[in-house]
């Protein structure tokens, strides 16, 4: 009897410490070398500061691919204790999943919260009105054009106000120079990028500025919708814009790292860090003197207004499977520290959403996005909602016509709907 009552403490007291070496290890999720070293420094702080050991888990590098593995994870229950989102449209849908942890309380009582921009904190809620992802970096997108190219030519480097002016303006590149005039991402191959480097530039400018009603349904059928196809279709149709690498594998090779330093396109959406690592110092083409010959126009709206399209740069959050919550959510509060937002602005070139970096002597040295740092004050964005993540597909799926001229601009809009519908159901679509 007593041996027996002796080996069931025994197995308990082993379990016990089984269970607090795992409580001990943060398993963090973590993709492209450029993203690990990043954390590399934030790691150790983690593992020195609260005593545990931080497991870093390579997944596949291209979003994509991540993405698709992080979510096989979260479904099987083996995910990591922590992870970033490579695309916010995701979030919503993960959250209506029950894989993330809701950080509000620890968020707004955390130390970095007050010193966020607006635009980040707003960002970082969803819909349920609960915060579940650090928004410590922030992409910042702009129209970026070759002021080289369009000065040669005799042509304006004047901030385009409305859609038409964008598009004459492209016209006109393309007349005196032969190059192309402007390009937004599109296409199945381009994946997310599509809606996020692309589609959502001109959507909060249209007469459908957000996706998202009072509701929660998502709004496809607005005219705003059908207006932004059209631009893509004149950009098309007219020759504008490079076709053919778009509907290749890996469609951004040819366009943003060989025509434009090549000066065969003249002006193409993109973000903070494409003046680092598209065309800048980490680039395998920079264009020399890079902040000099390229200029930044804001995205003008239809018919009125100017946009500086912000978005949450790979967000991090807690698995709400982890076994050990507290610890991974103290650990994400690091995450979201000044030094890591630097890091990360070193290394992958996006924005830090904290309004001290500007304080910082090593956010100094980055001369690049420095100046594109205060203006994430006067970011714009689209309000998340469930479905967004299927919406980015719809708006892939659609632009792919357009780019093989198989439908125009209001048959571009029906593929889109009729893609969301028959994914999400009838019902979420307004």
């Amino acid at each position: 009897m007593k041996k027996t009552v002796l080996g069931g403490l025994c197995a308990i007291l082993l379990s016990a410490v089984s269970t607090l070496a795992q409580a001990e290890t943060i398993r963090i999720a973590n993709h492209g070398q450029a993203g690990i070293d990043a954390m590399k420094s934030t790691v150790e702080r983690i593992e020195k500061k609260y005593g545990v050991t931080v497991e870093v888990i390579e997944y596949p590098a291209p979003d994509k691919d991540y993405l698709t593995k992080l979510l096989t994870e979260l479904g099987a229950g083996n995910a990591p204790d922590l992870f970033s989102i490579p695309t916010t449209a995701a979030v919503a849908d993960m959250v209506e999943a029950g894989y993330l942890t809701p950080i509000t309380k620890e968020f707004k009582a955390w130390e970095g919260y007050a010193n966020l921009y607006n635009v980040a904190k707003e960002l970082a809620v969803s819909p349920d009105g609960e915060t579940y992802v650090m928004p410590f970096m922030l992409g910042i997108q702009e129209i970026y054009y070759r002021k080289d190219v369009l000065e040669k030519g005799g042509i304006s480097t004047e901030q385009p106000k409305t859609w038409q002016e964008l598009l004459d303006r492209a016209a006109e590149i393309k007349q005196k120079t032969g190059a192309y005039g402007l390009l937004f991402p599109a296409g199945v191959s381009w994946g997310s990028g599509a809606f996020d480097e692309g589609f959502q530039h001109l959507l909060v400018g249209s007469k459908t500025p957000q996706l998202v009603d009072a509701d929660g349904k998502l709004d496809l059928n607005g005219e705003g919708i059908k207006d932004v196809f059209n631009v893509y279709k004149e950009l098309i149709d007219k020759d504008l814009m490079p076709t053919q690498p778009l509907l290749g594998p890996e469609p951004w090779v040819v366009p943003k790292y060989q025509m434009f330093p090549e000066g065969k396109l003249a002006a193409t959406s993109c973000g903070s860090w494409c003046y680092i690592f598209d065309w800048g110092r980490e680039s395998k083409n920079p264009i020399p003197e890079v902040t000099k010959v390229v200029g930044t126009w804001t995205v003008p709206g239809q018919s009125t207004g100017q946009y500086v399209l912000a978005n949450l740069a790979a967000p991090w959050a807690v698995n709400s499977k982890s076994p050990n919550t507290e610890l991974a959510i103290k650990a994400l509060m690091e995450i979201g520290s000044i030094e890591t937002q630097v890091s990360y602005a070193a290394r992958i070139g996006n924005i830090p959403a904290s309004k001290d970096a500007a304080d910082n002597a090593d956010f100094q040295k980055l001369t690049e996005p420095v100046p594109i740092h205060a203006a994430a004050g006067n970011g714009v964005f689209l309000k998340q909602a469930s479905g967004f993540g299927t919406v980015s597909e719809g708006v892939a799926r659609a632009t792919e016509a357009l780019l093989r001229k198989e439908t125009d601009a209001a048959g571009a809009q029906k593929i889109l709907v009729d893609y969301v519908k028959e994914t999400l159901g009838d019902d979420m679509v307004k």
